[in-house]
């Protein structure tokens, strides 16, 4: 049976180094590289960090981010969900990286980062929440 752990927490800017390490403390059972706990953090970050910027309109709504570790302890898939505004951040066009900085459009480049350094990322609109799921291979 995988392992699985929840964290609720304020969708606050303030607590992503809580939730960082919450994600990150998933991998201790692990022969994890580096290299994957620096895409996690990153892609946590993003991700964090947009629904605490953006999600609410008014007031501060909470984030329940889920941790399932695979038996084999492979793969780590993480779970966010927030009942803030229906987004779906997968359904923007990836912004074109050979363009210089000064010609791009603004927004999408996290998620577009958090793509490259994840290996599946979903989203769905259920029961008024957000759920935007990462998964990550261990091994690679």
């Amino acid at each position: 049976m995988a392992k699985e752990n929840e964290l609720v927490i304020e969708a606050k800017v303030e607590k992503l180094q809580q939730v960082k390490k919450f994600v990150v403390s998933q991998l201790e059972e692990t022969d994890f590289k580096m290299k994957t706990k620096m895409h996690l953090e990153l892609a946590v970050e993003e991700i964090f960090t947009n629904i605490s910027n953006y999600a609410f309109k008014t007031g501060v709504g909470e984030v329940t981010i889920k941790t399932s570790l695979s038996d084999d302890k492979t793969e780590l898939t993480v779970t966010f969900e927030d009942g803030g505004i229906e987004y779906n951040p997968l359904k923007h066009k990836d912004p074109d990286v050979t363009l210089p900085g000064s010609e791009r459009k603004i927004g999408g480049l996290g998620i577009f980062m958090t793509k490259k350094v994840t290996d599946e990322i979903a989203y769905k609109y259920e029961d008024g929440k957000n759920i935007l799921q990462i998964k990550k291979n261990l091994t690679s």
